[in-house]
């Protein structure tokens, strides 16, 4: 006999859930309902772990979960609700305003006082509060008339009022890998809650959904459970990569993150850019963000690009490359696209030189060899007792003691005096460089 469930994975018996459940989302129907069954989030839920312990009985507190979407959150929420026995209210911060908050914590002083039950407060896109509607919240997390369990995609440190993360442990939830993600999936085709094996799911197209799902489970059974309705439609019951790729409109992008597609296309990537490929450049991005790379990869690629083969020729290059990897951290994708095609544009069509990266190495490759000879004295530090009598710091002359804030005077150690590191090119900013540059070292080697 087949056990029916209710909306969260409880047992139920009776037709009304079983109808119920016919017209509910997959996403819905197989939302965990223990811990065990939750994916991903080991650092919050192994043994010991903060949720973990809240949801087996600790001391209750109220918390902020803050991580991607699809990774959990509201699941979560209710599982601590469960766990601790307590009425559980949900609000979503799109549509509520204080009069709605206000609402809840007066029912939930009311049930407090008259007959002890407590209430376990759910708000959803808490970020989307204002000041004034987090600031009336305040009293009542304060006094433990409701427990706060709030859900934000964007970093509470900087979207949520400090009075109120005081008052709350924040816990940051990670994006689900690919291997939690096919659990999900494969699990969600055989389930009873689910789609009950009433539909196969090739290799391939399953591959796909998981690129398409970018860490987010909701996203996953969403595009499952179009793929399922309409091999189901056409009698089929096999869902094959060409079903997936027409339910979702999206083709499949040939890209393993793990295998030669990410190195070719990351060195295709990075060589479009060398090349001043913008174009080229901009499309091997799209392949990689299609595919769901990690963006922060993509960032740090861009930022090493700036400094390897940019330069002093643009020296906005690598300020650029790094504000696009902050931007990236703080706001996520897809908005991140932005931030990653901008440095992109930028970098691609910047001039260009590599002369700080042959200058590192060709520093590096004296030291390797043995070239790290004596500070000379006067280059020592003096500053401590005895210095003087060592004859450290003797000698030393302040260059901004002459007009010219640049004197004769000797820097590195004797072996490697008139060592030449750097050579600018003509490109770009560094043009201006390579005509200073001489200068400088003729008045500093008194040539």
């Amino acid at each position: 006999m087949e056990q029916e469930f209710d909306l969260f994975g409880a047992p139920a018996s009776n037709d009304a859930v079983r109808k119920a459940l016919a017209n509910t989302p997959l996403a819905v129907r197989m939302r965990p309902a223990t811990l065990d069954e939750v994916l991903g989030q080991d650092h919050l839920l192994g043994p010991g772990a903060p949720l973990r312990r809240l949801v087996e009985g600790a001391a209750p507190a109220s918390i902020l979960l803050y991580g991607p979407p699809g990774t959990g959150k509201t699941t979560l929420a209710t599982l601590v609700s469960s766990a601790i026995g307590r009425r559980f209210v949900a609000l979503s911060a799109l549509s509520a305003g204080v009069k709605e908050v206000r609402a809840v914590i007066e029912e939930a002083r009311r049930r407090l006082t008259h007959s002890g039950e407590s209430t376990v407060l759910f708000i959803d896109e808490v970020h989307r509060f204002s000041r004034t509607q987090q600031d009336a919240l305040l009293g009542a997390v304060e006094d433990r008339i409701v427990l706060l369990v709030a859900a934000t995609t964007e970093n509470p440190f900087f979207s949520v009022v400090s009075p109120l993360l005081s008052r709350s442990l924040v816990l940051q939830l990670q994006p689900l890998t690919d291997t939690d993600v096919q659990t999900l999936v494969r699990r969600a085709v055989a389930d009873e809650r689910g789609l009950n094996a009433k539909v196969t799911l090739d290799e391939d197209a399953e591959a796909h959904i998981v690129r398409l799902a970018g860490g987010d489970a909701r996203r996953a059974l969403t595009a499952l459970e179009a793929a399922a309705d309409s091999a189901l439609s056409t009698r089929e019951g096999s869902i094959d990569l060409a079903t997936v790729e027409a339910t979702v409109d999206k083709a499949a992008v040939r890209y393993d993150r793990q295998g030669d597609q990410h190195y070719d296309v990351t060195s295709a990537f990075i060589k479009s850019i060398r090349g001043s490929d913008v174009d080229a450049a901009l499309h091997y991005l799209a392949r990689m963000i299609e595919a769901g790379e990690d963006p922060r990869f993509i960032a740090r690629r861009l930022v090493v690009h700036a400094s390897e083969d940019i330069g002093m020729a643009d020296p906005t290059a690598l300020q650029i490359a790094v504000a696009a990897s902050q931007a990236v951290q703080l706001i996520g994708m897809p908005e991140g696209r932005l931030a990653l095609a901008q440095a992109t544009i930028h970098l691609a069509t910047a001039p260009k030189s590599n002369a700080v990266y042959t200058a590192i190495d060709s520093a590096l490759a004296d030291v390797r060899a043995g070239g790290a000879g004596q500070v000379p004295p006067h280059l020592r530090d003096g500053h401590y007792a005895g210095a003087k009598k060592l004859g450290n710091a003797t000698g030393y002359q302040y260059p901004h003691d002459v007009p010219e804030g640049v004197l004769s005077q000797q820097y590195p150690p004797d072996d490697l005096r008139g060592r030449d590191y750097y050579e600018p090119t003509q490109r770009g900013a560094e043009r201006h460089l390579a005509d200073r540059v001489p200068k400088l070292r003729r008045v500093i080697r008194g040539e």
